[in-house]
């Protein structure tokens, strides 16, 4: 926030996103937001007194316009909410009009002729923040919440938001700085005759009450990430194995077309799917092969691309056809990916199988499909989670998993309280352990807030949209 935004300042921001709905909202936050809304809005009872928390419909009325004294700009639900018991902590008013984007908009520029200017993007969160009434953990999950893409999603994101991450970062806080306090006694005091520092006691409490759990939020980052950013999944093979029909039978829509021909699909196709809670970006693409035409041969190098940057690619054979050289060709190329081999057309086999052994030891699985029959799918669902997830178990365990930002400084976090281990165990210093401790509760600190830069909130505040 720039030095001239001061919290004490009014913000104003549209917080339905654009287009066409039933209602839109636009929020309003600051000390002057009841005296702004009592300008331009027209109760229908006009004795009533705007009391905090409750809804009061009337009209929205543009004043002293050069055609037409009070036009009424829009048919209104109005609330006044008086701090603290608010989003922000700060007074707000929230306009509930109808969801027309120009009508909000009307609004919008009406409010911006008084004493309240354009909210920055996640200033209300950031409010929230600098306020008190979320730590910097539930403002980010704020940040998932939002753009969640699965009920699991969601489900972190909640979890976050109740604090959950708060309290386990705190409790290995609070280990920390029990320990900061004896090593500190001890600097205090070295002439002592008795021994301050039970050395065997202090090794057992770091390991298990700060740097086990350390670990464990470490872990479960890369379940975290997965929830939030979820995994590119890239359909590849020749053409005509039936890429696009597994599109379509995964989506459970016609989504690609499908014909006998071959090189229908010209470009990528890319939908998101939820296997198990997973957001899965899935990719169809151009069957590759050898071609003049120019339009296909863009399809193939894009295809090509989508496959390069794929966390994981299902290659399809088709088993009626058989296994030619040019299969091999294409497998051979995307060998350092994980790959699961996908056997389609079962429904369409008479004869033996083709024999898969080139293609399974480089394989992580083999799943055989009818995309067209449906049959198989849900195994290759389980196989694409599989292969995502090591235990079933873990992935189910209950907790947050922290974000990019968390696990640098949870990183760092575990490093120092490495030091702090071999300096217990060689018997440093008691000056050098309170360093390296101090600098572990410094990085935890950094988590939920307490010692976060400008700089760092700025960068995470920024990620939010406009009204939130």
């Amino acid at each position: 926030m720039s030095a001239e935004n001061e919290p004490s300042d009014t913000i104003v921001a549209i917080s339905t996103p654009p287009g066409a709905g039933g209602i839109g909202v636009i929020r309003m936050s600051g000390p002057r937001s009841l005296e702004i809304l009592r300008q331009i809005f027209q109760p229908h009872d006009p004795s009533c007194s705007l009391r905090s928390h409750q809804l009061y419909y009337g009209h929205i009325l543009a004043p002293n316009t050069t055609t037409e004294k009070n036009k009424i700009v829009d048919e209104v639900l109005a609330v006044f909410m008086r701090s603290p018991k608010t989003y922000t902590r700060e007074d707000v008013v929230e306009i509930h009009g109808h969801g027309n984007f120009l009508l909000l908009q009307s609004i919008l520029e009406l409010l911006l002729r008084y004493p309240v200017r354009l909210a920055e993007p996640g200033e209300f969160t950031k409010r929230a923040f600098l306020n008190g009434r979320l730590d910097l953990t539930q403002a980010e999950a704020v940040i998932d919440l939002l753009s969640a893409r699965t009920r699991k999603g969601i489900d972190m994101a909640q979890g976050q938001l109740s604090g959950r991450l708060y309290e386990r970062v705190d409790a290995i806080r609070q280990a920390l700085v029990y320990m900061r306090a004896i090593v500190e006694v001890a600097i205090d005091f070295p002439d002592e005759d008795i021994e301050i520092i039970n050395y065997d006691e202090l090794i057992q409490q770091l390991e298990s009450m700060v740097m086990a759990p350390l670990a464990t939020l470490l872990r479960q980052g890369h379940q975290g990430r997965i929830l939030r950013e979820g995994i590119t999944v890239v359909i590849a093979g020749l053409p005509n194995v039936g890429k696009s029909s597994l599109l379509n039978t995964i989506l459970q829509e016609e989504r690609a077309l499908v014909t006998a021909i071959a090189g229908t699909t010209r470009d990528t196709i890319e939908e998101y799917v939820d296997i198990e809670g997973i957001p899965v970006r899935i990719v169809d693409t151009a069957g590759i092969r050898d071609t003049t035409e120019e339009i296909e041969e863009l399809g193939i190098q894009r295809a090509k691309e989508q496959m390069g940057q794929a966390d994981l690619v299902l290659f399809m054979i088709d088993l009626v056809k058989g296994i030619s050289t040019a299969d091999h060709e294409l497998f051979a190329s995307i060998q350092h990916k994980p790959v699961i081999l996908v056997a389609n057309k079962m429904d369409l086999l008479s004869g033996e199988t083709p024999d898969l052994g080139a293609f399974r030891q480089h394989a992580l699985a083999l799943v055989v499909i009818s995309a067209k029959e449906q049959q198989g799918i849900s195994e290759l669902k389980q196989a694409i989670f599989k292969v995502v997830v090591e235990s079933k178990e873990q992935w189910e365990e209950d907790g947050c998993a922290p974000n990019l930002r968390h696990q640098d400084a949870l990183t760092r976090a575990y490093t120092a309280s490495g030091q702090a281990l071999k300096g217990l165990q060689t018997k440093t210093t008691c000056d050098l352990l309170a360093i390296d401790i101090q600098e572990c509760v410094a990085e935890l600190d950094a988590i939920v807030g307490v010692t976060t830069t400008e700089d760092i909130l700025d960068l995470i505040f920024q990620q939010f949209c406009l009204g939130k």
